[in-house]
């Protein structure tokens, strides 16, 4: 099992693109492997054939470096692995898990004479082991199974087994408790105790297996919560200008491109990240610094199937719109594909997730994507009544209006800092054209 991403610690064998006694060149797909972060294609960097393969698809928490498939140079005969198991491999590897004796067993001896040392172990005297008992019999003849049964006639027994009466539970009425016909023809059985008034029926649901992306999402967004100070800043941004100015371009286009509100906004969180670059840096404790950087690389928050991805616009700030477009489109179609490279979705200084397709959310707030500071999160456009001044006085008219909620990481970016991102933020937004220069 490769290692396909610096997180990844296991994977789950998906689909097998090639079969025992296929030859394989450099770059060819061999096997489909979820990590922790993906679907992710397995690219065979060697020439060979496939002799035989161990892991078969489906199999789920393969650890890194235990063998899913014998590989033979090409030529050689694969014949006598038809038979090779996973044992002749090598078996498993798995992390050595301390017995419950052995952890429960101190590391330091008894003997030492240290504060620390715990006490030697009691031994426990000959006496006190309890001394065999011997059960209590009745003195009678031990019974058969033939014995123990009721009496009852073949015709009784044939019947008792065509209606299925438990012959146990029927209380003969013959000679000797014999049970008769009459007796199986008349049993009922006793009524199962009735629920008591007002008892809810039992809870119905669906246990849903989680993938090891769903995990590792898991994880890290709880390591973000509980370890980042979160706070949140939000404007309400008009976004009218931007719309004719989209309009404009998406016409004069000839079908070359065509520009969504989601491109604008990600130029314009390059922009703001240049003028503010204090909220485009990351926490980088281990070191004992905060990392600022040069270069703006924007995650963009992906819906897919098997959760969230993020893969990255790298350096936007020297991007036009045209070409920031054509790679959001082409990232997102392969993140939904599970196609993407674990340098697409891995690093990025600044992350925005946008909900406004969806007309019913109006506003959130995202969790932050350490080890970045910063995260914006946009919500709907929205028609707002606004005051407008004419020459017959004051007025109102429509505008075009989205919310935007910055979440930062109080240990890199102060209050102030964040106001001041997203007033840049809202300056370029409302003036489009600066977008272009």
């Amino acid at each position: 099992m490769p290692a396909l991403s610096p997180t990844m610690t296991a994977g789950n064998i998906g689909t097998w693109q090639k079969k025992a006694g296929d030859t394989l060149a450099p770059g060819d797909v061999l096997v489909e492997i979820e990590t922790d972060k993906a679907q992710m294609d397995f690219e065979f960097q060697d020439e060979g054939v496939l002799a035989k393969i161990l892991k078969d698809s489906g199999e789920k928490d393969v650890a890194i470096g235990n063998p899913i498939a014998v590989m033979v140079e090409e030529g050689e005969d694969i014949a006598p692995f038809e038979s090779f198991t996973l044992e002749d491999a090598g078996g498993e590897k798995a992390p050595a898990q301390p017995s419950k004796e052995e952890a429960a067993e101190s590391s330091e001896p008894s003997d030492t004479g240290s504060g620390t040392s715990p006490p030697p172990p009691k031994e426990e005297p000959k006496s006190s082991k309890p001394a065999a008992q011997e059960s209590e019999s009745s003195g009678g003849r031990l019974q058969t199974s033939l014995e123990r049964s009721p009496a009852l006639s073949p015709r009784a027994k044939a019947l008792a087994l065509e209606k299925g009466v438990p012959i146990q539970q029927v209380k003969g009425s013959g000679p000797n408790g014999r049970v008769t016909e009459a007796d199986i023809e008349k049993f009922k059985p006793a009524a199962a105790p009735a629920a008591p008034a007002g008892t809810a029926a039992g809870p119905s649901y669906e246990d849903i297996p989680t993938s090891s992306m769903r995990k590792t999402i898991a994880n890290r967004l709880t390591e973000s919560m509980n370890q980042n100070p979160h706070y949140f800043v939000s404007s309400s941004i008009s976004v009218t200008k931007l719309m004719k100015l989209r309009q404009a371009l998406n016409a004069s286009a000839d079908g070359k491109y065509k520009l969504s509100v989601n491109d604008f906004l990600i130029k314009a969180c390059a922009v703001a990240c240049l003028k503010v670059p204090a909220a485009n840096s990351s926490w980088r404790g281990e070191l004992g610094v905060i990392r600022q950087h040069n270069t703006v690389d924007v995650s963009v928050a992906v819906a897919t199937p098997i959760g969230l991805m993020t893969p990255i616009v790298k350096g936007v700030e020297g991007l036009g719109l045209e070409s920031i477009s054509g790679q959001v489109k082409d990232l997102g179609k392969r993140a939904r594909d599970g196609k993407l490279k674990p340098e697409e979705y891995q690093g990025g200084t600044f992350t925005i997730s946008n909900m406004g397709m969806n007309p019913a959310v109006e506003r959130f707030t995202a969790v932050i994507n350490p080890p970045q500071a910063a995260i914006l999160a946009v919500g709907t456009t929205k028609k707002v009544a606004v005051p407008a001044e004419s020459e017959e006085g004051t007025g109102v008219e429509w505008d075009d209006q989205i919310v935007v909620t910055g979440s930062f990481d109080h240990k890199v970016v102060d209050g102030a800092v964040g106001g001041e991102w997203i007033r840049e933020f809202k300056k370029v937004l409302e003036n489009p054209l600066e977008l272009l220069l």
